[in-house]
Protein backbone atom coordinates (compact mmCIF):
# COMPACT_ATOMS: atom_id res chain seq x y z
CA UNK A 1 0.00 0.00 0.00
CA UNK A 2 1.22 3.89 -0.51
CA UNK A 3 2.26 5.28 2.59
CA UNK A 4 0.01 7.72 3.80
CA UNK A 5 0.96 9.00 7.50
CA UNK A 6 3.66 9.34 8.94
CA UNK A 7 5.99 6.59 9.53
CA UNK A 8 6.35 4.65 12.68
CA UNK A 9 9.11 2.37 11.30
CA UNK A 10 10.60 1.55 8.29
CA UNK A 11 12.13 -2.00 8.81
CA UNK A 12 13.47 -4.23 5.63
CA UNK A 13 15.09 -7.10 6.85
CA UNK A 14 14.01 -10.18 4.85
CA UNK A 15 12.10 -10.21 1.75
CA UNK A 16 8.63 -12.85 2.10
CA UNK A 17 9.80 -16.07 0.73
CA UNK A 18 7.39 -17.55 -1.78
CA UNK A 19 6.11 -21.18 -1.13
CA UNK A 20 8.04 -23.45 -3.25
CA UNK A 21 11.82 -23.27 -4.88
CA UNK A 22 12.98 -24.01 -8.38
CA UNK A 23 11.58 -27.11 -8.80
CA UNK A 24 13.72 -27.45 -12.35
CA UNK A 25 17.19 -26.94 -10.44
CA UNK A 26 19.10 -29.92 -10.04
CA UNK A 27 22.92 -30.83 -9.72
CA UNK A 28 25.21 -29.38 -11.63
CA UNK A 29 26.67 -32.57 -13.90
CA UNK A 30 30.31 -33.63 -12.56
CA UNK A 31 33.28 -32.11 -14.68
CA UNK A 32 37.14 -33.42 -14.77
CA UNK A 33 39.40 -35.95 -15.97
CA UNK A 34 37.94 -39.26 -16.46
CA UNK A 35 39.54 -41.85 -14.38
CA UNK A 36 42.00 -44.41 -16.49
CA UNK A 37 41.46 -47.44 -17.88
CA UNK A 38 42.14 -50.43 -16.43
CA UNK A 39 43.35 -51.78 -19.86
CA UNK A 40 45.26 -48.54 -20.79
CA UNK A 41 48.87 -49.44 -22.27
CA UNK A 42 50.70 -45.97 -20.62
CA UNK A 43 51.35 -48.21 -17.94
CA UNK A 44 49.98 -50.71 -14.92
CA UNK A 45 46.36 -50.21 -13.46
CA UNK A 46 46.18 -48.49 -11.13
CA UNK A 47 43.00 -48.17 -8.89
CA UNK A 48 41.30 -44.78 -8.59
CA UNK A 49 41.00 -42.81 -5.41
CA UNK A 50 37.96 -43.40 -3.95
CA UNK A 51 35.79 -39.79 -3.83
CA UNK A 52 34.72 -39.37 -0.51
CA UNK A 53 31.83 -40.19 1.32
CA UNK A 54 28.97 -36.77 0.42
CA UNK A 55 28.43 -35.39 3.74
CA UNK A 56 25.02 -35.80 4.50
CA UNK A 57 22.81 -32.38 4.12
CA UNK A 58 21.78 -30.69 7.19
CA UNK A 59 18.14 -31.91 8.20
CA UNK A 60 16.26 -29.27 6.26
CA UNK A 61 14.51 -26.26 8.48
CA UNK A 62 11.10 -27.71 9.30
CA UNK A 63 8.01 -25.24 8.63
CA UNK A 64 7.26 -22.65 11.38
CA UNK A 65 4.38 -23.60 13.88
CA UNK A 66 1.87 -21.65 15.54
CA UNK A 67 2.96 -20.55 19.31
CA UNK A 68 0.46 -20.31 21.48
CA UNK A 69 2.71 -19.28 24.35
CA UNK A 70 3.97 -16.52 22.08
CA UNK A 71 0.20 -15.16 21.48
CA UNK A 72 -0.43 -15.54 25.40
CA UNK A 73 2.05 -13.19 26.03
CA UNK A 74 0.66 -10.35 23.42
CA UNK A 75 -2.65 -10.92 25.08
CA UNK A 76 -1.07 -10.46 28.81
CA UNK A 77 0.85 -7.23 27.13
CA UNK A 78 -2.15 -5.67 25.47
CA UNK A 79 -5.25 -6.35 28.37
CA UNK A 80 -2.85 -7.01 31.17
CA UNK A 81 -0.55 -4.48 31.36
CA UNK A 82 -1.98 -1.68 29.14
CA UNK A 83 -5.67 -2.48 30.04
CA UNK A 84 -9.03 -0.74 28.65
CA UNK A 85 -7.86 0.47 24.86
CA UNK A 86 -10.58 3.38 23.88
CA UNK A 87 -9.68 4.14 20.47
CA UNK A 88 -8.84 8.04 21.14
CA UNK A 89 -6.92 7.18 24.63
CA UNK A 90 -3.50 7.42 25.36
CA UNK A 91 -3.59 3.58 26.37
CA UNK A 92 -4.90 3.07 22.44
CA UNK A 93 -1.30 4.59 21.94
CA UNK A 94 0.31 2.52 23.82
CA UNK A 95 -0.80 -0.51 22.80
CA UNK A 96 -0.47 0.56 19.07
CA UNK A 97 3.51 1.49 20.05
CA UNK A 98 3.86 -2.06 21.12
CA UNK A 99 1.82 -3.55 18.19
CA UNK A 100 4.24 -1.82 15.81
CA UNK A 101 7.27 -2.43 17.61
CA UNK A 102 6.23 -5.63 17.41
CA UNK A 103 5.28 -5.92 13.83
CA UNK A 104 9.19 -3.96 12.61
CA UNK A 105 11.35 -6.53 14.71
CA UNK A 106 9.75 -8.84 12.27
CA UNK A 107 10.82 -7.26 9.30
CA UNK A 108 7.53 -5.27 8.13
CA UNK A 109 7.32 -1.92 6.81
CA UNK A 110 4.89 0.48 9.29
CA UNK A 111 2.82 3.17 9.25
CA UNK A 112 -0.11 5.09 11.00
CA UNK A 113 -3.20 5.66 9.09
CA UNK A 114 -4.93 8.19 11.20
CA UNK A 115 -8.84 9.30 10.91
CA UNK A 116 -11.30 11.39 13.60
CA UNK A 117 -13.65 9.70 15.40
CA UNK A 118 -17.02 11.05 17.02
CA UNK A 119 -18.72 11.45 20.11
CA UNK A 120 -20.96 8.90 21.32
CA UNK A 121 -21.75 6.01 23.98
CA UNK A 122 -18.77 4.01 24.41
CA UNK A 123 -21.06 1.12 25.79
CA UNK A 124 -22.57 3.30 28.45
CA UNK A 125 -19.58 5.38 28.86
CA UNK A 126 -20.11 8.84 27.11
CA UNK A 127 -16.89 9.45 25.44
CA UNK A 128 -15.52 12.82 23.42
CA UNK A 129 -14.81 13.13 19.83
CA UNK A 130 -11.11 12.29 18.80
CA UNK A 131 -8.60 10.88 16.72
CA UNK A 132 -7.47 7.38 16.23
CA UNK A 133 -5.28 5.15 13.65
CA UNK A 134 -4.92 1.97 12.13
CA UNK A 135 -1.40 -0.06 12.43
CA UNK A 136 -0.86 -0.99 8.71
CA UNK A 137 2.21 -3.58 8.08
CA UNK A 138 3.30 -4.51 4.58
CA UNK A 139 5.89 -7.37 3.66
CA UNK A 140 9.10 -5.96 2.38
CA UNK A 141 8.76 -4.92 -0.99
CA UNK A 142 4.84 -5.00 -1.36
CA UNK A 143 3.72 -3.92 -4.93
CA UNK A 144 0.39 -3.14 -4.53
CA UNK A 145 0.02 -3.91 -8.34
CA UNK A 146 -0.05 -7.35 -7.58
CA UNK A 147 -2.45 -10.11 -5.70
CA UNK A 148 -2.22 -9.77 -2.00
CA UNK A 149 -3.82 -10.30 1.10
CA UNK A 150 -5.21 -8.13 4.07
CA UNK A 151 -5.33 -10.46 7.81
CA UNK A 152 -6.86 -7.24 10.79
CA UNK A 153 -8.22 -7.52 13.72
CA UNK A 154 -9.24 -4.09 15.84
CA UNK A 155 -6.90 -2.88 18.31
CA UNK A 156 -9.14 -0.85 20.55
CA UNK A 157 -11.56 -1.61 23.31
CA UNK A 158 -14.96 -0.14 24.78
CA UNK A 159 -13.96 2.38 27.25
CA UNK A 160 -14.08 -0.48 30.63
CA UNK A 161 -13.08 -3.61 29.13
CA UNK A 162 -9.28 -4.61 29.30
CA UNK A 163 -10.38 -6.73 26.24
CA UNK A 164 -8.53 -9.83 26.46
CA UNK A 165 -10.70 -11.58 24.65
CA UNK A 166 -12.59 -8.45 22.71
CA UNK A 167 -10.12 -7.75 21.53
CA UNK A 168 -6.30 -8.70 22.23
CA UNK A 169 -7.20 -12.38 21.21
CA UNK A 170 -7.28 -11.12 17.76
CA UNK A 171 -4.17 -8.60 17.74
CA UNK A 172 -2.38 -11.81 19.15
CA UNK A 173 -2.67 -14.29 16.54
CA UNK A 174 -1.92 -11.35 13.94
CA UNK A 175 1.05 -10.48 15.61
CA UNK A 176 2.16 -14.47 15.74
CA UNK A 177 1.12 -14.70 12.01
CA UNK A 178 3.36 -12.04 11.12
CA UNK A 179 6.12 -13.76 12.84
CA UNK A 180 5.41 -17.10 10.85
CA UNK A 181 5.03 -15.38 7.68
CA UNK A 182 8.28 -13.24 8.03
CA UNK A 183 10.25 -16.12 8.44
CA UNK A 184 8.80 -19.29 6.46
CA UNK A 185 6.45 -16.97 3.82
CA UNK A 186 3.19 -17.03 2.19
CA UNK A 187 1.33 -18.32 -0.71
CA UNK A 188 0.66 -14.01 -1.79
CA UNK A 189 2.16 -11.19 0.16
CA UNK A 190 -0.13 -10.37 2.93
CA UNK A 191 -0.86 -6.83 4.62
CA UNK A 192 -1.37 -7.02 8.42
CA UNK A 193 -3.61 -4.15 9.71
CA UNK A 194 -4.14 -3.47 13.74
CA UNK A 195 -7.78 -1.51 13.35
CA UNK A 196 -8.42 1.13 15.23
CA UNK A 197 -11.99 2.65 16.62
CA UNK A 198 -13.89 -0.57 15.69
CA UNK A 199 -16.16 -0.72 18.62
CA UNK A 200 -19.26 1.86 17.90
CA UNK A 201 -20.18 4.93 19.77
CA UNK A 202 -23.77 4.64 18.60
CA UNK A 203 -26.09 2.47 17.00
CA UNK A 204 -25.85 1.71 13.27
CA UNK A 205 -23.04 1.44 10.35
CA UNK A 206 -22.12 5.18 10.93
CA UNK A 207 -20.86 4.80 14.01
CA UNK A 208 -18.85 1.50 14.14
CA UNK A 209 -15.72 0.30 12.25
CA UNK A 210 -14.21 3.42 11.77
CA UNK A 211 -10.56 2.30 10.97
CA UNK A 212 -11.83 -0.09 8.29
CA UNK A 213 -14.19 1.87 7.07
CA UNK A 214 -11.35 4.34 6.53
CA UNK A 215 -8.92 2.13 5.24
CA UNK A 216 -11.42 0.74 2.78
CA UNK A 217 -11.60 4.72 1.80
CA UNK A 218 -8.44 5.15 1.04
CA UNK A 219 -7.54 2.36 -0.85
CA UNK A 220 -6.05 3.12 -4.49
CA UNK A 221 -7.17 1.55 -7.45
CA UNK A 222 -4.43 -0.96 -7.50
CA UNK A 223 -4.49 -1.82 -4.34
CA UNK A 224 -8.27 -2.72 -5.56
CA UNK A 225 -8.21 -4.56 -7.39
CA UNK A 226 -5.23 -6.64 -6.15
CA UNK A 227 -7.11 -7.14 -3.00
CA UNK A 228 -8.21 -11.42 -2.96
CA UNK A 229 -8.99 -11.59 0.62
CA UNK A 230 -9.68 -9.86 4.02
CA UNK A 231 -9.98 -12.03 6.81
CA UNK A 232 -11.08 -10.05 10.29
CA UNK A 233 -10.03 -11.49 13.27
CA UNK A 234 -12.07 -10.71 16.45
CA UNK A 235 -12.92 -12.57 19.27
CA UNK A 236 -10.96 -15.66 18.62
CA UNK A 237 -9.91 -17.10 21.77
CA UNK A 238 -12.98 -18.59 23.41
CA UNK A 239 -14.99 -21.76 22.41
CA UNK A 240 -14.92 -25.32 20.90
CA UNK A 241 -14.66 -24.22 17.55
CA UNK A 242 -13.81 -21.56 15.27
CA UNK A 243 -16.66 -19.55 13.56
CA UNK A 244 -15.96 -18.54 10.21
CA UNK A 245 -18.37 -16.69 8.95
CA UNK A 246 -19.76 -13.25 6.35
CA UNK A 247 -22.37 -10.49 6.28
CA UNK A 248 -24.29 -12.34 3.86
CA UNK A 249 -23.15 -10.00 0.90
CA UNK A 250 -19.88 -11.72 -0.34
CA UNK A 251 -19.35 -14.73 -2.66
CA UNK A 252 -18.54 -17.05 0.62
CA UNK A 253 -15.36 -18.35 -1.03
CA UNK A 254 -13.01 -16.82 1.69
CA UNK A 255 -15.28 -18.55 4.09
CA UNK A 256 -15.94 -21.50 2.32
CA UNK A 257 -11.98 -22.06 1.67
CA UNK A 258 -11.23 -21.23 5.10
CA UNK A 259 -13.77 -24.25 6.14
CA UNK A 260 -12.22 -26.41 3.46
CA UNK A 261 -8.63 -25.80 5.13
CA UNK A 262 -10.02 -26.37 8.43
CA UNK A 263 -11.25 -29.96 7.35
CA UNK A 264 -8.30 -30.52 6.12
CA UNK A 265 -6.08 -29.58 9.01
CA UNK A 266 -8.28 -31.26 11.86
CA UNK A 267 -9.89 -27.98 13.31
CA UNK A 268 -13.22 -27.56 14.39
CA UNK A 269 -14.95 -24.79 12.35
CA UNK A 270 -18.60 -24.05 11.79
CA UNK A 271 -19.54 -21.63 8.80
CA UNK A 272 -22.75 -18.80 9.01
CA UNK A 273 -23.07 -15.94 6.68
CA UNK A 274 -25.34 -12.87 8.77
CA UNK A 275 -22.26 -11.79 11.13
CA UNK A 276 -21.49 -7.95 10.37
CA UNK A 277 -20.29 -7.02 13.61
CA UNK A 278 -16.41 -6.66 12.77
CA UNK A 279 -13.87 -4.97 10.51
CA UNK A 280 -14.54 -7.34 7.60
CA UNK A 281 -18.03 -5.39 7.24
CA UNK A 282 -16.26 -2.38 5.92
CA UNK A 283 -14.84 -4.36 3.17
CA UNK A 284 -18.07 -6.49 2.61
CA UNK A 285 -20.13 -3.44 1.78
CA UNK A 286 -16.79 -2.31 -0.95
CA UNK A 287 -17.09 -5.85 -2.50
CA UNK A 288 -14.39 -7.89 -1.50
CA UNK A 289 -14.37 -11.46 -0.51
CA UNK A 290 -14.35 -11.16 3.15
CA UNK A 291 -14.27 -14.00 6.40
CA UNK A 292 -14.81 -13.10 9.94
CA UNK A 293 -12.67 -15.54 12.41
CA UNK A 294 -14.63 -15.46 16.19
CA UNK A 295 -17.50 -14.38 17.99
CA UNK A 296 -18.25 -16.95 20.57
CA UNK A 297 -20.60 -15.89 23.22
CA UNK A 298 -18.72 -15.32 26.66
CA UNK A 299 -20.31 -13.89 30.01
CA UNK A 300 -17.50 -11.00 30.33
CA UNK A 301 -18.35 -9.12 26.82
CA UNK A 302 -17.26 -5.86 27.11
CA UNK A 303 -16.98 -5.62 30.80
CA UNK A 304 -13.90 -4.99 33.11
CA UNK A 305 -13.81 -8.98 33.78
CA UNK A 306 -12.74 -9.37 30.02
CA UNK A 307 -9.23 -10.00 31.57
CA UNK A 308 -6.94 -12.84 29.89
CA UNK A 309 -7.94 -15.72 32.23
CA UNK A 310 -11.16 -15.70 30.22
CA UNK A 311 -8.81 -17.20 27.35
CA UNK A 312 -8.81 -20.78 25.91
CA UNK A 313 -5.38 -21.66 24.79
CA UNK A 314 -6.96 -24.53 22.72
CA UNK A 315 -8.93 -21.89 20.80
CA UNK A 316 -6.32 -19.27 20.32
CA UNK A 317 -4.28 -22.28 18.70
CA UNK A 318 -7.40 -23.44 16.43
CA UNK A 319 -7.71 -20.29 14.86
CA UNK A 320 -4.19 -19.63 14.81
CA UNK A 321 -3.12 -23.06 13.12
CA UNK A 322 -6.41 -22.42 10.22
CA UNK A 323 -5.39 -19.53 9.32
CA UNK A 324 -1.73 -19.91 9.15
CA UNK A 325 -2.75 -23.10 6.83
CA UNK A 326 -4.87 -20.56 5.43
CA UNK A 327 -1.94 -18.30 4.43
CA UNK A 328 0.24 -20.89 2.95
CA UNK A 329 -1.54 -23.03 0.51
CA UNK A 330 -2.36 -22.44 -2.85
CA UNK A 331 -5.98 -23.03 -3.71
CA UNK A 332 -6.88 -26.11 -5.49
CA UNK A 333 -10.13 -25.64 -7.46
Amino acid sequence: MRARGAAVTVALLAALAGCSGDPDAGPASPTGPSTPNSSSASGPATTPTPSPEPTADPSPVRPARFAVDRALRHVEALAGRIGPRLATSPAFRDAAAYVGGELTRQGYAVRRQRFPVPAGDSWGVPVAAGRSFNVVAEPPGFDPTRPYLLVGAHLDTVAVAPGAEDNASGVSVLLELARLASRDGTRLPVVLVAFGAEEPRGPGDDLHHFGSQHLVRELTGPERRNLRAMVSLDRVGVGGLVPVCTGGLSSGRVRDRLLRTARAEGIAAAGCSDNRSSDHWSFEKAGFDVARLGSTPYAAYHSADDRPDVLQPEQLARTGRLVWAWLRTRPTG
